[in-house]
């Protein structure tokens, strides 16, 4: 059985006087959430929990001008208890007969309390004054109160005296009357004596400081002990474990000095749980308090200290009953009178259900006829229940979103995070992603949680089982915490569903006279496959060779008909047959995802005759003849092998009158006959066919025409002049290229630009004279210059050379490098070299385009003839004579003969950022 010690604590012991605290706001208990009442010999406070939440509480009892602080063992000491659940709903009780309530007659208690809530900033306080007048005068002859952290005797007065009949003092001991004096009881209590059970005696004041309570009201002798003290003991009553208070007390009477004995017991135990019940017994005679025969007179059930009807007991399925020796009371678990708790430890989900039950009983003695009523406050925690919440997985595979939902959860758990295949994420950070977190309440107060994920979430693992089969799996774990503690657990949790969705690579191809075409057009799985083209897999020097091409949806491959992974099916007079296979495969499985085997005709003359008597003939390794050597191959006369051969051709070449071929002649025309063919040599040197391969065998024969006569006519006529060659006409190619340093040894080639370079990096140009080894020809770049754009007549421009020489208007000014004879370089006067720094084009310091492209004019002249006067070389000019336009001039071409000046441009340069 679990009982709960109070959850709000009581502040440090201090005795306040009425004075002015900052901030201080004063509240009657008419305020929104207190609730006060009277419920019999308590009074009943409750403080809603949106008051309290999040506040420090700290309550004083009001005593006329005093405000007292009660502290935990202040509040045993002087019959005030409270309690508080997890979400800050509190409950204070305060005895009738507590220490600071204003008693009038016994009949009339005026009971005042101050509530202080202190939030985050101690100055910042928010109090509130409760004062509450009960009245109570069922009081029976005694009175027990079993209350959480304490418990209560009082005994009534009249027969107090009547029971301490012969047992007064008189007043004339003066030995005794001095210790009355000495210990300030003369009108009052003087002293006690603890049975534990071995007697323990302790004047009043020693009493007090041990934590016990004990006073005389008009009519009554009430006596106050906590639990758990020195002079308490434990007995076991009917199988139910009671902690006993006994006490003799000696009081000052009109009468005399009086000893009445006192005692009280309260349950600790005695509780038993089912599944759906809780069973409360408390003995049906309390031994340590009853000797004689008793009648119970009245039972009643309460809960939350308020007694319930028959009525209300059943609408909630409260039973109260008696057996021989117990009183029971049956609360069902789950009753809306308690509330469930949730817990979590050992990181696992867990519930308890609370409830306060409260038992009076009233028993008459059956010889004096004095009854005793026994009142029992008593909070019942269930054992720790474990939960498993559910797992329900709400996916249709169709809809490619994982679906589930987790619950139930009371309603003080929340979801705090879920941890994925990749990391954790925080709800919100779930949301954000893409992924769908809620939280739904249940009319029962109970609360789930669900998820959705898209199948294609980077957190979703997949593999394919099938060829046409993907499974996906979604490990999670939800991270959850019980409120207000932030106690954390987790629900791990692994979904996985399975879909035919699996879209498979489509191929086609095409041929054409000399190679094969192939295009895939990728699946669900994109590019992530094995492609085996003939009997190898496609790797990067494959995909080179066979102008592999990929746009991230397409790839395609072109291979000429002869390819390595090619086969030859059939080799006909006119054509070969031949064929590409190509397969595509799962990387994990080697399934076969796409193939594809395409095979055409190609055009290959197996024969050739030539008027000369030659035969040409060419042997093809067939896909049949899989270990054929062509080297191997001969003619009928095995002296006659191939003029060339590699791993799938031999070609031969003979005249028709050797190698064994045969001359047979028809009506007007003769063929000439041999065969290629693979043959074996036995030991003796005897040619016969291997055992194994397939005997290879290929017939050539050409036909010739015996009888056609054809005329040839002669005649001769004398030469009036001599011979002499005509004048031919050509062109002559000039070009332009950017070499890669100043070397000139390496230059960009096509594919190559746009080239990349850095502000005021040099830019190293040659142009050259093509396909000319004419010493008498000199080229020269005329002019030269820049622009924004592709084209050469494009504004704006900035000249680099001008009239063969550099712009001298130009800050960074070109320079002409020069050319020496060489490996590559023969005719030096055929190449101009020069170099600029790289620059952009700017307009108000703002770049207009990170690109440039340069152009130049160039003059290809005689330098035999003295009538070129533009043979004077790169940048020779008459003396005088500038060589710098003026700015604002606009760039002309030059009134050069147009078969002699060439036009020619650079691709894009562009600046680079970096």
């Amino acid at each position: 059985m679990l009982r709960l010690g109070n959850i709000l604590l009581w502040m440090a012991a201090a005795i306040i006087l009425c004075q002015a605290r900052p901030n201080v706001k004063l509240n009657s208990q008419s305020s929104s959430g207190l609730r006060s009442d009277c419920a019999a010999n308590v009074m009943r406070l409750s403080l809603d929990k949106a008051l309290a939440v999040g506040n420090q509480l700290e309550v004083e009892a009001i005593n006329g001008t005093k405000h007292i602080l009660l502290t935990p063992s202040m509040a045993a000491q002087c019959g005030y208890s409270m309690e508080s659940d997890p979400w800050g709903n509190t409950r204070i009780y305060t005895s009738l007969m507590g220490c600071f309530v204003d008693n009038k007659d016994d009949a009339t208690f005026n009971v005042g309390l101050r509530l202080q809530m202190y939030g985050e900033n101690p100055s910042d306080v928010v109090s509130h004054d409760v004062s509450q007048t009960c009245s109570y005068t069922r009081w029976a002859s005694r009175e027990i109160l079993c209350d959480r952290n304490y418990m209560e005797v009082s005994r009534h007065m009249a027969n107090l005296d009547a029971e301490a009949k012969g047992q007064t003092w008189d007043g004339k001991d003066e030995k005794l009357n001095a210790n009355l004096e000495a210990s300030g009881a003369s009108q009052g209590i003087w002293k006690m004596t603890f049975y534990t059970p071995e007697p323990v005696a302790m004047v009043l004041q020693e009493a007090e400081q041990a934590g016990y309570a004990a006073k005389t009201t008009s009519s009554r002798l009430v006596m106050r002990s906590p639990y758990n003290t020195g002079e308490t003991y434990s007995e076991d009553v009917a199988g139910v474990p009671m902690e006993v208070f006994r006490v003799s007390a000696y009081y000052m009477a009109p009468q005399g000095l009086n000893v009445v004995n006192l005692a009280a017991a309260c349950p600790k135990g005695g509780v038993l749980f089912t599944e759906d019940m809780i069973s409360w017994h408390v003995p049906r005679r309390v031994t340590p308090l009853l000797d004689g025969r008793i009648t119970v007179s009245e039972m009643h059930m309460g809960i939350n200290g308020q007694r319930l009807d028959r009525s209300q007991m059943a609408a909630q399925g409260y039973t109260l009953s008696t057996t021989d020796f117990h009183i029971v009371v049956e609360i069902p678990v789950g009753s809306p009178d308690g509330y469930y708790k949730s817990h979590a430890p050992d990181y696992q989900y867990h519930i308890t259900y609370f409830v306060e039950p409260m038992l009076e009983v009233l028993w008459r003695e059956d010889d004096t006829q004095d009854d005793t009523r026994y009142k029992v406050l008593f909070p019942i925690m269930t054992p720790l229940m474990p939960q498993s919440p559910q797992i329900q997985d709400d996916t249709v595979p169709e809809t490619r979103v994982f679906s589930v939902l987790l619950g139930t959860f009371l309603h003080d758990v929340e979801l705090r995070n879920i941890t994925f295949s990749t990391g954790v994420l925080t709800v919100e950070e779930s949301n954000a992603k893409g992924f769908t977190v809620q939280e739904h309440s249940l009319a029962n107060g109970s609360k789930s949680f669900s998820l959705q994920v898209p199948f294609d979430a980077d957190v979703v693992l997949k593999h394919n089982p099938e060829r046409l089969v993907t499974s996906y799996f979604l490990p999670l774990i939800f991270g959850l915490i019980v409120l207000p503690e932030e106690t954390p657990f987790a629900r791990p949790v692994d979904l996985q569903a399975s879909l035919q969705d699996i879209v498979l690579p489509i191929m086609a191809g095409t041929c054409d006279q000399n190679q094969f075409y192939i295009s895939v057009k990728f699946g669900s799985h994109g590019s992530n496959f094995k492609a085996i083209v003939g009997p190898r897999e496609l790797t990067a020097e494959m995909a080179e060779d066979y102008n592999f091409y990929e746009n991230g949806t397409h790839l395609s491959l072109i291979l000429p008909y002869t390819a390595k992974d090619t086969v030859f099916e059939l080799l006909t007079a006119e054509s070969v047959k031949s064929r590409i296979d190509l397969l595509l495969l799962d990387r994990a499985n080697d399934w076969v995802l796409a193939d594809l085997y395409l095979a055409c005709y190609f055009p290959l003359k197996a024969t050739e005759c030539h008027p000369n008597g030659t035969m040409t003939a060419v042997a093809v390794k067939v896909e049949s003849t899989r270990n054929l050597k062509p080297s191997q191959l001969t003619l009928k006369d095995q002296s006659c092998t191939p003029q060339f051969s590699d791993d799938r051709f031999a070609y031969f070449s003979f005249s028709v009158d050797t190698c064994g071929t045969t001359r047979t002649f028809f009506d007007n025309y003769m063929m000439y006959e041999n065969e290629i063919r693979l043959s074996y040599n036995n030991a003796k040197g005897a040619a016969n066919t291997s055992p194994v391969d397939p005997d290879y065998r290929q017939t050539i024969s050409c036909f010739y025409v015996v009888n056609e006569t054809q005329t040839v006519a002669f005649s001769a006529k004398p030469r009036t002049y001599e011979p002499a060659a005509e004048i031919g006409t050509g062109q002559l190619m000039v070009q332009m290229r950017l070499a890669q340093d100043q070397s000139y040894e390496l230059f960009y080639q096509a594919e190559d630009y746009p080239v990349v370079k850095y502000l005021q990096q040099p830019l190293y140009f040659e142009v050259e004279l093509m396909h000319s080894t004419d010493p008498h020809l000199e080229l020269i770049a005329e002019n030269c210059w820049a622009t924004l754009y592709e084209d050469r007549t494009s504004l704006p421009s900035w000249d680099i050379i001008v009239d063969s020489c550099e712009n001298r208007n130009d800050s960074y000014a070109t320079i002409f490098h020069p050319v020496g004879s060489d490996s590559r370089v023969l005719v030096p006067s055929h190449i101009k070299r020069f170099s600029v720094k790289m620059f952009t084009f700017t307009k108000d310091d703002e770049v207009l385009k990170d690109q440039i492209y340069v152009h130049c004019d160039a003059v290809i002249c005689d330098t035999s003839s003295q009538a070129d006067g533009s043979c004077r070389g790169q940048c020779v000019h008459p003396p005088g004579q500038s060589y710098s336009r003026p700015a604002g001039v606009k760039k002309e071409r030059r009134s050069t003969d147009s078969t002699r000046q060439r036009q020619i441009s650079s691709g894009a340069i562009i600046l680079s950022n970096l």
